[in-house]
């Protein structure tokens, strides 16, 4: 019962945390957490919940860098492969001499091969935690795909380097030539054999499928148990468990996009419960983390072996030394000439001050460190292992920090630049808010209720052209094209009258008032304020006119003429609005469509008002209202969810997502309340 009482707090911590970011978004997510984390520790509620690495490896790690590897981009990994391995290889071994003979050489007390353990660990990078960081901050995305690339590939680099310096420390034998081939054995055995696994899970369900076994549930756990399995085997073998749910991953994704015909109930399944998944394990890392943490510093600051001052500064060296070697090795990297200008144009100071701080070490660096045993094979007792255990979590918090301070500084160091890229990043999260609103009410649409889809159809157009043409440097062009083509539209609707003028099938005052509508019409085009003043005198004239019958002449029959009167001029409207929509299909070319599709759905709107007007108030009237209605609030649903996206994918920050999301509520309150006027 304990444990599952501690699983529920933990849990609450995560939900916590991204409450409390919700409203300090200038803390990533990840601090937060470990800080909940280390309160919680230091309650008197008795909670430790001990690592043991291997499980937390299998438990977290593998399905983690599996999630990573189905959504890395492929090709991207593939045109950045060197800069990555520079980066995944290159670095992590010059990190494990460099900053090994610098621990040795601050801590004498700490044997080399022990130092170069320490170094090991400390080289992998966590891009869990970059990514929770980035998503405030405006990051390139070439040095996002570099990020990812080296994430899923330093992980195994520095753990095999890692469990090389500890075996040499435990057993006191070191073989360089021995350990090169055996990395390599365990690397390359690991890639292939997780890809082979993945080949052979996805045969299985391919097997079941044939077998007419459809059931999302089964495919469901298939896919769960795969990085678990993967994992476990590759390990059991003593390869790479690491790259190889990395290269599961990978397989998975191929297969995904050459399948041809996928179970859409499956996909949805499986995005959401990845999507929860993933969530809950990211959350527990950095949680694990904080509660860790007490104890490692209560460890070493009760200790009279240690000086806390004297630790804390050898944390702060050590991260100095970690983060000055990563500039220096990118930095030569790119203008020492080891990457040409076809592979990647050369970078500035300030992204590579970005590549730099965003090594943030996380999971794999604290798991690592708890796996370093408590004894040698002599007996003795593993050097310092406290004491390097606490230099990896001190690490793993100061580079936290140093890139949730620094990056968003870098970020916006060119203010007007920045603001630009802000508000085009804004503008488009609205376009594409819409085009899923769009897509959702066309995926709803019906002959049924075709005429209320078109009509909220034409409602997300008009703000779709108003936000491309906002701020465009074609914008006067295009609103000068728009003008032009509803004055030829209008010009299609007066010859459309004029031939029923000439065949006699209208009257004198039809014709004086149809003329009356296409001249009001053309004003509205050429000069919205004049427009506004001649259709409210319009009104005005109306309703003086509607009384006058009223009340002077109070003659039903004439009342009744005018109703038989109007009825037919809504007809002919609508007849105008068929012709006008007609002659703009002859006229619409690829170059124009966006505006000409514009107009026309006005068009359509108003014919289906023009309907709705002639009928009344009928069943058929508040069937169209709540058909509208309906469409509407999915058409919203859509919106939001599609914001949600694209900030779980990290392309808009947290306050913009608030701004959009206070937008879609203002428009929906706005619309729900016109709609129950309507009602009266």
């Amino acid at each position: 019962m304990e444990f599952f009482l501690t699983i529920l707090l933990l849990l609450a911590i995560i939900g916590l945390s991204n409450f409390i970011n919700h409203f300090m978004p200038y803390i990533p997510v990840p601090i937060i957490q470990i800080a909940l984390a280390v309160l919680l520790a230091g309650l008197p509620l008795g909670i430790h919940v001990p690592i043991e690495p291997e499980l937390f490896f299998i438990l977290f790690i593998a399905p983690l860098l599996f999630y990573d590897g189905k959504n890395v981009s492929r090709h991207e990994l593939w045109k950045l492969r060197k800069p990555i391995l520079l980066l995944a290889l290159g670095l992590v071994f010059l990190t494990v001499f460099v900053v090994g003979y610098l621990i040795h050489w601050l801590i004498p007390s700490v044997p080399l091969s022990a130092a170069f353990a320490l170094a090991a660990i400390l080289s992998p990078t966590d891009i869990v935690a970059v990514g929770a960081i980035s998503s405030r901050v405006k990051m390139p995305k070439t040095i996002m795909h570099i990020l990812e690339g080296e994430g899923l590939m330093n992980d195994a680099s520095g753990l095999v380097a890692f469990k090389f310096a500890v075996a040499a420390t435990v057993t006191g034998v070191f073989s360089l030539a021995g350990a090169s081939w055996s990395f390599l054995v365990i690397a390359i055995g690991g890639f292939v054999g997780g890809a082979f696994l993945a080949y052979l899970f996805i045969q299985l369900k391919i097997f079941i499928r044939r077998l007419g076994m459809e059931d999302v549930t089964l495919h469901m756990l298939i896919q769960l148990l795969t990085p678990f399995v993967i994992f476990y085997v590759i390990e059991h073998f003593h390869l790479s468990g690491i790259l190889s749910v990395v290269a599961a991953g990978i397989v998975h994704a191929i297969y995904r996009d050459r399948e041809q015909s996928p179970s859409m109930q499956l996909q949805v399944v499986s995005k959401s419960t990845w999507t929860i998944l993933i969530y809950i394990l990211n959350g527990l890392v950095f949680v694990l983390l904080g509660l860790q943490i007490p104890s490692v510093m209560n460890e070493i600051f009760e200790s009279p072996l240690f000086n806390n001052f004297e630790v804390i500064k050898l944390i702060l060296i050590i991260t100095a030394a970690l983060l000055s070697l990563r500039f220096l090795w990118i930095f030569v990297s790119w203008w020492g000439g080891w990457l040409t200008k076809q592979q990647l144009p050369k970078p500035t100071i300030r992204f590579i001050s970005i590549l730099t701080i965003s090594g943030v070490r996380g999971a794999v660096t604290l798991a690592g460190a708890f796996t370093i045993p408590y004894f040698l094979a002599d007996g003795n007792a593993f050097p310092d292992r406290a004491l390097i255990i606490f230099i990896a979590a001190g690490v793993i918090l100061v580079t936290l920090i140093v890139a949730s301070v620094c990056l968003p500084l870098l970020a916006s160091s060119e203010k007007g630049n920045t603001e630009n890229l802000r508000e085009e990043k804004e503008k488009i999260a609205k376009l594409l808010t819409v085009d899923a609103a769009i897509r959702s009410i066309r995926e709803l649409m019906n002959d049924d209720n075709r005429g209320a889809a078109v009509s909220i159809i034409s409602s997300y157009n008009q703000i779709r052209n108003r936000l491309t043409h906002e701020n465009n440097a074609d914008s006067g062009r295009l609103k000068a094209m728009e003008s032009k083509i509803r004055m030829k539209a209008l010009e299609a609707e007066a010859n459309y009258m004029e031939k029923f003028k000439e065949e006699g099938k209208v009257d004198r005052e039809t014709i004086y008032l149809m003329n009356e509508h296409i001249d009001r019409m053309r004003v509205a085009v050429t000069n919205r304020m004049q427009y506004r003043g001649l259709f409210i005198w319009t009104i005005i004239k109306r309703s003086l006119y509607n009384l006058f019958q009223i009340f002077v002449f109070k003659n039903k029959e004439r009342l009744t003429k005018r109703l038989a009167k109007n009825k037919k001029i809504i007809l002919l409207k609508v007849d105008m609005a068929k012709a006008a929509i007609d002659y703009l299909k002859t006229q619409m070319s690829a170059e124009n469509e966006e505006i000409y599709l514009l107009i026309i759905g006005e068009y359509n709107e108003m014919i289906m008002k023009f309907k709705l007007a002639k009928k009344g108030s009928g069943s058929e009237s508040k069937q169209h209202a709540q058909m509208k209605r309906d469409i509407q609030d999915k058409a919203f649903q859509a919106e939001r969810d599609e914001i949600q996206n694209l900030f779980e994918n990290g392309e808009i920050t947290t306050e913009v997502t608030r701004k959009l999301r206070k937008q879609i509520n203002i428009r929906e309150a706005y619309w729900m309340e016109e709609n129950s006027l309507q009602k009266y």
